[in-house]
């Protein structure tokens, strides 16, 4: 294999020499050649060079990530910006980062002509703010939080020790961020192990907002935010997140390097990702802490914003939850008015002479009044932007229920969020750089539009694009069976009797081993709870322990069962005997109240197309897909795909849902599904 050399690969070379540095890499890390990860390397390598914009769906075992790694690698040696990847979760952040990349790496550079440079980029609120650390920015705790941000004076190897040590867990953390901060080289969250608490955090590090900025903060020069920026100015290869990627195409904001190509990992999760980086909040709270905070940090008068804050609550009293069609009301709106014109008059007053030193109290004052200001400008003119505003209210523990519910007493918030993200996506994202989407779950059955219809792709104006399936290297009508229990009544509100009777039959069946999947937490514990003492199995449930030391005991202990809800319905990736049957309560659909989803729904309809078809049935197609997708993970797996939800098998709607789904051996007859299961069992799978 020949060098690389800058300008000489370009079209169907191009292309032979990604697919030749695949073949070097999978060779190099014992891995097997598989032909839809060739053909994605190839798709990916296309799209780059033509610029056309690419979505590919790669199922599981398909070596998604080394199919697009390496084409990015190639490209950004012959390019001066670098080549983004974009991931939903820390987790496959951390995974490329960790794992992919250096592998990769280490078997492929002898092949290039130079050394690859990667970097990573978060959030602001990601990293260790050594300014906070040295005491400049005020503390919000009382007591022993504000303890460990008193400066030398009281420094907390001594003054610590003086006291016998921090009594409180929340001090204990705050000792272990001060002594983890001093060793770390990155201050990256991700990199404390064990965690701390968000609380905890919060005393070392600053948001975007409060941040004082690179020309003012003493300490810029160490500032471990502007280091990873720096490092990814100078990388080829730059990971980051889809809040980062929202935060850049919907606002404009230089938080990432300049790039040509990007690949948006998890694709499916972009649409949702974006729009809650970009949704907003307003609580009359939340006036009354900015108020304060000004009158502490900047010694200016808040009584107007006070007053903008009791009028709002009046404004606010009794009104109930959910979505607000029109908007606010005109005794609402202008109640917003009166809040936006207080916090202008208030940031002009907080400017200070500019004669100051950096000052964190006073950023962090002005931050709160800046975020208002913001939110209250959005729902002035929330209906002409086409956003979405609603009501709710904070939710609070009922002991009797033993869950989580909507507390009516509780003072109402302020929500708005876009209506679509797709427009500016398509201006931010899509125009001026080359876009592949990938994920195992991008198209419903061979239709890549529900997909690219939300992010921009679609409709007059929108840019050119290829959708392409590579498929997977794993034969799912021989590894595993779709059994959807027809004959069980439609789930309604909690688990009927007759959907509980055939949980435990089918993990007796299967002698455990058992991932099974609620739509609500909920569901799962009271699910958990009626089948521990009717099975005499061990039974995790969710919120029992960490996520990471539940799925590992699931994974270690063959007949152990794993309850959960969304966050397992994504992110467990079990292989061999430990997963032979996964169970799904029902079908995934959005909350019947949802207010943005009901939105959606109803402008769909308005244009004349099925708001249901194109909203809720494509959203739980695509979680669906991906609960269905926990079974088999390898191409030794087997085992059964079980949906207690008669609706599958039953309504109009059914098909469109399996067309998303991998294309297990389906069936409704209860004794094939049950013997299949039993004979994984006796083999003591």
């Amino acid at each position: 294999m020949t060098e690389l050399v800058a300008g000489e690969i370009s079209g169907t070379a191009g292309e032979q020499f990604v697919l030749e540095l695949l073949d070097r890499a999978v060779a190099g890390m014992g891995g097997q050649s598989r032909a839809g990860q060739h053909e994605m390397a190839r798709q990916v390598a296309k799209a780059i060079e033509t610029g056309d914009h690419l979505l590919v769906q790669a199922g599981t075992g398909t070596g998604k990530s080394l199919a697009y790694l390496i084409p990015l690698i190639a490209h950004s040696l012959v390019s001066d910006k670098p080549t983004l990847v974009s991931t939903a979760t820390l987790a496959l952040q951390t995974q490329i980062v960790g794992r992919d990349l250096p592998r990769l790496l280490k078997t492929i550079t002898p092949a290039l002509d130079r050394p690859v440079k990667v970097a990573l980029v978060k959030g602001r609120s990601n990293y260790v703010c050594r300014h906070k650390l040295e005491g400049g920015f005020p503390s919000e705790e009382p007591a022993e939080g504000q303890l460990f941000s008193l400066g030398e004076d009281t420094s907390v190897p001594h003054f610590a020790a003086a006291l016998g040590g921090p009594s409180s867990q929340l001090g204990k953390e705050v000792v272990r961020l001060r002594e983890w901060a001093e060793k770390t080289t990155t201050g990256d969250r991700d990199e404390l192990l064990p965690g701390v608490t968000d609380r905890a955090w919060r005393q070392v590090s600053v948001t975007s907002m409060e941040c004082l900025g690179a020309q003012k903060c003493p300490m810029a020069a160490e500032c471990f935010s502007e280091l990873a920026r720096h490092d990814a100015a100078e990388a080829d290869v730059v990971v980051t997140n889809h809040a980062m990627l929202a935060v850049s195409a919907f606002e404009g904001l230089a938080v990432l390097p300049e790039y040509d190509v990007v690949v948006v990992d998890e694709a499916h999760e972009l649409q949702d990702r974006v729009t809650g980086a970009v949704s907003g909040q307003l609580s009359v709270a939340m006036v009354h802490a900015a108020a304060a905070g000004a009158r502490k940090h900047t010694a200016i008068t808040v009584d107007a914003l006070n007053a903008a804050a009791a009028n709002l609550e009046l404004a606010l009293a009794g009104v109930p939850n959910g979505l607000l069609p029109n908007g606010l009301n005109d005794e609402q709106l202008d109640c917003v008015d009166q809040l936006r014109e207080a916090c202008r008059a208030a940031l002009s007053d907080s400017k200070g002479d500019g004669s100051q030193t950096a000052d964190g109290g006073r950023q962090l004052a002005r931050s709160r009044l800046m975020l208002i200001l913001e939110l209250c400008e959005r729902l002035l003119i929330a209906r002409e932007n086409r956003e979405v505003v609603w009501f709710s209210r904070a939710s609070s523990f009922d002991p009797q229920q033993g869950y989580s519910q909507p507390d009516e007493t509780a003072p109402a918030l302020i929500n708005i969020a876009p209506l679509s993200v797709a427009g500016k996506l398509r201006e931010g994202l899509f125009a001026g750089h080359t876009v592949v989407l990938t994920s195992a779950t991008l198209a419903i059955g061979s239709a890549f539009e529900p997909a690219a219809g939300g992010l921009g792709l679609v409709g007059e104006g929108a840019p050119s694009w290829t959708g392409i399936d590579v498929g997977s290297p794993f034969d799912y009508p021989k590894q595993g069976i779709l059994y959807v229990a027809g004959h069980l009544p439609k789930p309604g509100r909690g688990a009927s009797p007759e959907s509980l009777d055939e949980l435990e039959a089918l993990i007796r069946a299967s002698g455990g081993g058992a991932l099974c999947l609620f739509s609500s937490r909920r569901a799962a514990e009271e699910a958990a709870e009626a089948m521990r003492p009717r099975l005499g199995l061990s039974i995790l449930c969710q919120g029992d322990s960490t996520m990471t030391a539940l799925v590992k005991q699931f994974a270690d202990e063959p007949d152990t069962c794993l309850f959960g809800t969304m966050s397992l319905w994504q992110g467990v990736d079990v292989p061999g005997g430990s997963c032979r049957l996964v169970v799904i309560d029902r079908i995934p659909f959005p909350r019947p109240d949802d207010p943005l989803m009901t939105a959606r729904s109803r402008a769909v309809a308005q244009a004349g197309g099925n708001g249901f078809m194109a909203v809720s049935a494509t959203h739980a197609a695509i979680r669906l897909a991906q609960g269905a997708g926990r079974l088999i993970r390898s191409t030794g797996d087997k085992g059964v795909v079980a949906v207690l939800d008669s609706r599958l098998a039953t309504e109009r709607y059914a098909g469109f849902l399996r067309a998303a789904l991998p294309p297990f051996w389906p069936t409704t007859d209860r004794k094939t599904a049950f013997a299949a299961l039993e004979r994984l069992a006796g083999k003591g799978a």
